[in-house]
């Protein structure tokens, strides 16, 4: 079976020291910690500014063999530039330092703002110069120029595929069109749960699926209850058996996903402000029996030998 990965969109917020941080732990342990808290997490950093290769180097170092990073894309490239002349940005996104995450790179999430309306055409020239394995990512990041500080991370390791996810945050999009350009590209769509300020959308159109919980009553505030937890359980269940729920709410309901046995989930929480999204990505961790191999839990002191 395709893995199931939980965790939550960042790490490093002030309110979550000495609630889900132990208290007195080091800023500069709080990856350590998180990392094995929960067995995935989002970088958001890079949203706002291009990293440097040795930052993403050392977050390799600091988390479990067998941990997942899912990258944020910059918003210079969706919210500034809105896909236009991005050639020049994606080359230097890609050379700031992703592939220093090597077997730990999991899906590009790119968010695209609440006023970003739908163009068929701009948007699969966006989906044809992503790059699709860790080759195409050096060979693109080569072509970086002069405003990446700092030297460019250009080795790809080893091969390996490269997954991009797209979150919409305008109705223009809810368009059959849309859905069949991601399907064509392997693209998925990013079911966001948003507390109902922007659309909500099932569509399965890629190998893997991508949700991303900002909170269910209040957005980036409201914690998941029980029920809530249990519901999104269920869901993550069909769609990691290669279902769809029983009662998807879809763009495209005759464009039915392709067939898999097994897709591959993941999941992050990003209801941050009140300090829920850990505790809340630990219980649907342990819905699946997931938290079984993790070192630390919210709030408890780390584990002996937990952390390096």
């Amino acid at each position: 079976m395709a893995a199931i990965h939980i965790g939550i969109s960042g790490w490093r917020y002030t309110p979550w020291r000495g609630d889900f941080y132990p208290k007195g732990l080091p800023q500069k342990r709080e990856l350590q910690f998180a990392s094995r808290a929960v067995n995935s997490i989002e970088i958001n950093g890079s949203f706002y500014a291009l990293q440097k290769p040795e930052r993403y180097a050392q977050w390799y170092i600091e988390t479990p063999m067998h941990f997942v990073f899912s990258v944020k894309a910059p918003r210079f490239i969706t919210h500034i530039k809105r896909l236009r002349d991005i050639h020049k940005p994606l080359a230097n996104f890609f050379a700031s330092g992703v592939l220093e995450l090597k077997e730990k790179l999991g899906p590009i999430l790119w968010q695209f703002p609440p006023n970003f309306k739908f163009n068929a055409e701009l948007f699969e020239t966006f989906l044809e110069q992503l790059p699709r394995d860790t080759e195409q990512v050096a060979a693109l990041a080569r072509q970086h120029d002069s405003h990446l500080h700092g030297h460019a991370s250009l080795k790809a390791y080893k091969k390996k595929p490269v997954r991009h996810a797209v979150e919409i945050r305008n109705d223009s999009f809810i368009d059959p069109a849309f859905v069949r350009l991601l399907k064509r590209y392997n693209t998925a769509l990013v079911i966001a749960d948003t507390a109902g300020r922007w659309p909500y959308r099932e569509d399965i159109t890629s190998d893997f699926v991508y949700l991303r919980l900002h909170g269910a009553e209040e957005l980036y505030a409201s914690g998941y209850t029980t029920q809530a937890l249990q519901r999104w359980g269920e869901r993550i269940e069909a769609w990691h058996h290669g279902r769809q729920p029983k009662d998807p709410q879809l763009i495209a309901p005759r464009q039915k996903p392709r067939v898999c046995k097994s897709r591959e989930v993941f999941c992050y929480f990003d209801n941050d402000i009140k300090v829920r999204a850990p505790f809340d990505a630990r219980r649907l961790l342990e819905r699946f029996d997931l938290d079984q191999d993790l070192l630390t839990a919210p709030g408890e002191p780390a584990a002996e030998g937990a952390l390096p």
